[in-house]
């Protein structure tokens, strides 16, 4: 299948399950191929990520910028048990992070099962899409699991 009706079944598929950054992401792509920019492709993979995760913290930090969370609210993080569980949780997730950043590392093609689940996850489960890596730091997760209970898996 050509990308580009690859890219138009995403569109769709993002559009019937509700997904607004599957549909504008896979508009955009399109964009980029009918204009025949494919060049920026890998630009884009390369430096995509790293992007995406720079207005994902910027959105994250906002409050502190306009200091709707005050000292009080940062103190109440290391002396209540929702603020300190929350620390862990935050520290479990980069972790989780690494570790799936890791595995497509050694393993891109899991990239295409990471997709195709996260869509799967839109559309059925209506789940949001927060990227790949936390994706694949729970495959990795998973995959050890199962490696412990069933041996080498492959």
């Amino acid at each position: 299948m050509n990308g580009e009706l690859l890219l138009l079944l995403l569109i769709i598929v993002g559009m019937i399950g509700r997904s607004p950054i599957i549909t504008t992401a896979a508009c955009i792509l399109l964009v980029v191929k009918l204009i025949h920019l494919e060049r920026y492709l890998p630009t884009i993979e390369r430096r995509g990520l790293e992007l995406g995760l720079l207005f994902l913290t910027m959105g994250v930090l906002v409050p502190f910028a306009s200091e709707r969370i005050s000292t009080k609210d940062i103190a109440a993080v290391f002396t209540s048990w929702p603020g300190i569980i929350a620390l862990i949780g935050g520290a479990i997730a980069t972790y989780m992070n690494g570790k799936g950043l890791d595995l497509l590392k050694i393993d891109p093609q899991l990239i295409v099962g990471l997709v195709i689940g996260s869509i799967f996850g839109i559309i059925f489960m209506r789940g949001i899409p927060v990227g790949p890596l936390m994706a694949a730091g729970i495959t990795a997760l998973l995959l050890k699991i199962a490696t412990f209970l069933f041996g080498k898996i492959h």
